[in-house]
Formats: C-alpha cells, structure tokens, sequence
C-alpha cells in the first residue's frame, strides 16, 4: 500500500549532473543499471490508496448493499453521495457513475443524440478506448492528425471536415490538455458537439477550469492508473440536463429509478424509450472513490511535483524534444512524453528499460500498443500498417518518436532523479540524433515520411 499521506514535500533543488553520463557505459551494453529496484506503476501495486480508503470499501461491503438502487434515498447511496461530490468538484450542474470511462464515453456520445452511423472526429493519438466508445455509441470514428505536441490539430479537422461529421471527441491524451478552448469555439461554428475525453486528466486544468467541462459533457476513468483509483469504473459531467437524463436511462437506471436523478422535478426524457445498457457502479467502487476524493488535490500536487522535477531537469537535453503543454501548468503530470526527432526512440526506450526506468515508444513495430492508430485493426479493412499509418502521416511520423515513461503519484524525488540519470545517460549515449551509441553502433532512424496520400 502507498498511502502518500504527508503533503507534498517543496521541490528541492537536484544536483545535475551534466558530463558525467558520458562516462557510463549503458546496462544495454553491459553497464550498471541506474536502478535495480522495479519502476513504480500502478500494475505492480503503486496506487495512491490509505487506510481509510479501505475501511470505505469494506464498511460498504458489510452493509451488503451492493447495487446503486435500492429502499433509500439516491441522496444515502455511495453512489449518490459520490455524484453530488463530484457536482461540487468540477461545478457542474450533473454527475454520473458508470462502470467505466469507456462507458461514460458512449453515454456522452448517446446522450447527446448524435445520430447512429455518424462520424465523430477524434485524434490519431489516443488509446484504442476513444473510437471504440464511439463504436459502442453506434457511431464511426473520423481520425484527426495531430501536432507536434501530440494534441488533435484543429487545422486538419477544419481542411478535411464533412457534413457527415456529428461531433467532435476531443483527448486530453497523457494528461496533457489539448486546445479545447479553441476546438470549442469551431464545434460552436460547426453546429456540432464537442465532447471531452478527460478519461487520462482526471484533475488536471486549463486557464484554472477543469478539464471536462469545456464541452457539452466530460468524461472520466476511475481504472487502476487513474487520478482516482478503484480497478474499473468512470463517470460523466455534464450541465445539460437532456443530455443527463438521455445517460441514465441508458446506463441502466429503469422502472422509475430516473425520477431518483430529478429530485423535485420531472426527468426531461422518458426511460422506456431508451434501451438499458447496464453500466452502472456499484456501491463498493463508489464508497472507495468518495474516500479517494478528499485526498485528490494532494495527488495532484505530488503528480505536478514530480514533473516538474523530471521535466525542469531535462528541458535543456539536446536530441529530446519535451512534450510542451498548451498553457503553463495545463497537464497532469502522470507521464512523461518526449520525442526522438531523427533518432530512434524504440532504442532509447530500450535502453531506458535496461537502467530500471519502465519507458515505451508508442509506435514501435514490436509493440502493439493499442495507442497506435494503425494497431486499431477493427476499424480498417487494410491489415498492411505501413498502408494505415499513411492515412495519418504526420502522427504516425510523431509516435515513432515518441517515448512515454509513466510517472506515479507515488515517485519520490530520488526515484524522479533516477529518472533524470537515466535520461541523461542514454542520450549522452546517443549522442546527438543519429549519432553513435558507446558500442559504436547507429541508432537507425525511424519514422514515417510525411507525405499525405
């Protein structure tokens, strides 16, 4: 257990060291690792859960009230509790617990009433949830290149728009806010929703707003990794109370239960005419995230703090290129993602692993990682990938670049430094892009032209 009961320590200056990296021969090669002890992730235990948040859970499971409606009140259910909590926290007029982000996702989309068989324009880089959401909603994914700092590229959504688009699903991907301010205002333009998949910046914040309420509604992931942590489970917010009612009766809250939603006043929509998805949260998870809640702005805070360690420490590294965020402070802090412009990032990520650092290139060959787009094999009828990453050139060229090392809540600042050493110690290695590692070998380039078919 990580319980992260203490504030945040103040950052405290780390010594860089600037030369000393290229002197050390990498564990790649045979040289001692930075670190020896496993990297913490939340899949070997790494979550930010105490004690209390515990007894939470187990006072719900002794009650043996597992299900969301039953003889009390919506008000004394966990769940209940837990949405109003939300209320507050994100200043929303309406909150809804689901049994996942991709859920809460599907819900957005559904109550919204985008029409079935439309496409919904979401970027090229995100994880394999988003247009499977928007397959579940009935509806087709309309993929939007992105920019170099890895954000959907309103540009390319406004050159290739078609009437058929319905909606637009904006990521906030890796915690980083995208220009959802701007996707907005041409959502407005287009007569289109914009919907937020904040699913990966529980938290996070743009201008000091929320992520999640720039749109028509937010939606939010509570799985193991996430800023809240129950194993599955998510949740929307929303103002728009049609767009409310249209979730509930869709996420599962039939004969009547949709009343319990609109204390006092008659729900805008009628349950029987949806169908009823069952995706609702169950107590247990709902108990453990009310715990959770009232210690999310010192997860927070050590999430911002570690990043900033990692990230002030590398800014000036040549061969990187950091991840820059839209609006100072306008990221979660759970991951840090740079490139590789010219290099290779599949070796870099490589050696980072062999010095203890957990680190993947997002689009490596010899991965299939389901963040990229061209792994998606549902959507294509194509099955070669060179022939898919050409749809989208430019992001394809950007994620076999790019080199993501997750960063838990639970790092301490000479785990950030490790981090920083290990960094350090395989571009040094590298060399400049292109340039030898200490067994005289070449890191061969990768990347996709960008050349639009």
């Amino acid at each position: 257990m990580n319980g992260n009961d203490e504030d945040p320590a103040p950052t405290r200056p780390r010594p860089a060291s600037h030369g000393a990296e290229l002197h050390e021969q990498l564990a790649l090669h045979g040289g001692a690792p930075i670190r020896r002890t496993p990297w913490p992730t939340y899949d070997k235990g790494a979550v930010h859960v105490c004690a209390d948040d515990e007894e939470a859970a187990i006072r719900a499971i002794r009650s043996h009230l597992y299900f969301r409606y039953d003889h009390r009140t919506e008000a004394e259910t966990e769940c209940g509790q837990f949405e109003e909590e939300l209320c507050r926290y994100f200043g929303t007029r309406h909150a809804l617990a689901v049994s996942s982000g991709t859920a809460a996702l599907a819900l957005a989309i559904m109550g919204a009433a985008v029409p079935p068989g439309s496409l919904v324009a979401c970027p090229g880089f995100t994880f394999v949830a988003t247009p499977s959401a928007i397959v579940l909603a009935g509806c087709r994914p309309f993929l939007v290149e992105v920019d170099d700092d890895l954000r959907m590229d309103l540009d390319d959504l406004r050159r290739r728009w078609r009437p058929e688009i319905r909606a637009i699903l904006v990521v906030h991907m890796r915690g980083f806010a995208a220009d959802v301010a701007a996707l907005a205002a041409f959502a407005a333009e287009m007569g289109v929703p914009l919907i937020e998949d904040a699913v990966p910046a529980l938290g996070a914040e743009l201008h000091g707003r929320k992520l999640g309420t720039f749109g028509v509604a937010g939606a939010f992931s509570t799985q193991s990794d996430k800023a809240l942590n129950c194993g599955e489970g998510g949740f929307l917010v929303t103002d728009d109370s049609t767009l409310f009612g249209r979730a509930v009766a869709l996420s599962g809250a039939y004969e009547g239960r949709l009343r319990r939603h609109f204390p006092g006043t008659e729900p805008p929509v009628d349950g029987l005419d949806l169908p009823l998805l069952s995706l609702r949260m169950d107590e247990i998870r709902a108990a453990l995230l009310r715990a959770e809640l009232t210690r999310l702005p010192q997860r927070l805070a050590l999430f911002h703090r570690n990043y900033a360690q990692v990230s002030g420490a590398l800014a000036d590294l040549p061969g990187i290129a950091i991840r820059n965020p839209v609006a100072p402070g306008a990221y979660l802090g759970e991951a840090f993602v740079f490139r590789v412009p010219g290099g290779d990032a599949g070796w870099f990520a490589r050696a980072l692993r062999a010095e203890g650092i957990d680190a993947r290139n997002i689009g490596a060959d010899d991965d299939l990682n389901v963040r990229a787009f061209w792994n998606w094999r549902f959507m294509y009828d194509d099955r070669d990938p060179a022939r898919v990453r050409a749809t989208l050139p430019r992001t394809a060229r950007l994620l076999a670049e790019t080199v993501d090392v997750p960063l838990s809540s639970s790092l301490t600042p000479d785990d950030c430094d490790q981090l920083i050493r290990a960094v350090r110690k395989v571009a040094a290695a590298a060399g400049t892009p292109g340039g030898a590692a200490p067994d005289g070998s070449l890191p061969a380039a990768v990347g996709v032209e960008p050349v639009r078919a």
